[in-house]
């Protein structure tokens, strides 16, 4: 039986949200999204293309709603972007490792959010080798993948 955060990949449109003037845009969940043949729309307020791809600086800037988001932001702005998904009625959200805070978590409980934390959205969407798969197995062996 799959996972709640296998289940996350189940969802056809997606939102990756990046801050590229901050750190680098979390282009590794993107492209493997886009890998597995799903809509992605990237979302970075700090950038006018990602991967070639038009940018949008919002969720509400979108051109569909997505079913999904992941969030790889600086801490200081996740709360911001998990309350942008529950305005735009997103109830599956992923927070990449070490980018939540409990301000997020909360609000994310009181929404309703499906909300996954303490894990890298990467090490379900890259296949092969890498320091993402050694990350999963890993996981797997704790009972938390």
């Amino acid at each position: 039986m799959p996972s709640n955060y296998e289940r996350f990949f189940d969802a056809e449109r997606f939102a990756v949200i990046g801050h590229s003037a901050a750190k680098p845009f979390p282009i590794l969940s993107y492209k493997g999204l886009k890998r597995l043949g799903k809509t992605v729309y990237p979302v970075d307020k700090s950038a006018e293309r990602i991967d070639g791809d038009q940018a949008y600086a919002s969720l509400a800037a979108l051109p569909r709603q997505p079913q999904a988001v992941i969030i790889e932001v600086p801490k200081a702005e996740t709360r911001d972007w998990v309350a942008s998904a529950a305005e735009a009625g997103i109830t599956d959200v992923w927070v990449h490792m070490a980018h939540d805070t409990p301000e997020a978590v909360a609000l994310a409980a009181e929404k309703g959010i499906n909300l996954r934390t303490g894990t890298c959205a990467v090490m379900y969407l890259k296949p092969g080798l890498s320091y993402h798969s050694i990350h999963q197995l890993i996981m797997k062996a704790l009972g938390r993948y």
